[in-house]
């Protein structure tokens, strides 16, 4: 596929992918999922991903995502076969902003600790410490910390964004 045919069919931009392609820039996890649709591949194609399918997640010994990005993504949901959702633990830095997202599926986002700024279509609000949000992810969404400190942040999201529906 050409760079072009890549960024149509991710909805990510040319200069952003060359940028990825290059070292310069590093994807979010939005964009990798992104990604992965347009070329028919797993978002583990890109990253380490468990190997098992235990269902238990463990406070003692944590599941990490290991992507080069400021933002720390713990793994809470299991590789079952055919997976429908994913829950990941998020630990988003101060200045830290997610690409403008839109697929098919729900989120679901819960404020630990922090504030994050939040966008869904139109609707812009601040979610704090016990704030949630559940929507359609069809809408143009996206979320970004303003504050100087952490957020942690859970999200649960459909369908699962580690699993490719070309492969389900």
């Amino acid at each position: 596929m050409t760079l072009q045919a890549v960024a149509e069919a991710s909805g990510l931009s040319a200069p952003f992918l060359s940028q990825a392609e290059r070292n310069q820039t590093v994807p979010s996890l939005v964009s990798l999922a992104s990604l992965a649709r347009a070329l028919g591949v797993d978002i583990g194609y890109f990253m380490e991903m468990p190997k098992d399918e235990n269902i238990v997640s463990r406070a003692s010994s944590p599941e990490l995502i290991e992507l080069d990005s400021p933002v720390v993504y713990h793994q809470l949901s299991s590789m079952l076969p055919d997976q429908k959702m994913d829950a990941i633990l998020m630990i988003i830095p101060p200045g830290h902003r997610f690409p403008i997202d839109q697929r098919d599926g729900e989120d679901f986002l819960y404020v630990i600790d922090g504030e994050l700024m939040s966008q869904v279509g139109e609707l812009r609000t601040v979610l704090r410490a016990g704030d949630s949000m559940h929507f359609r992810s069809q809408a143009p969404h996206s979320a970004w910390n303003e504050t100087k400190v952490d957020v942690k942040l859970l999200y649960v999201g459909t369908p699962s964004i580690f699993r490719n529906p070309v492969n389900q």
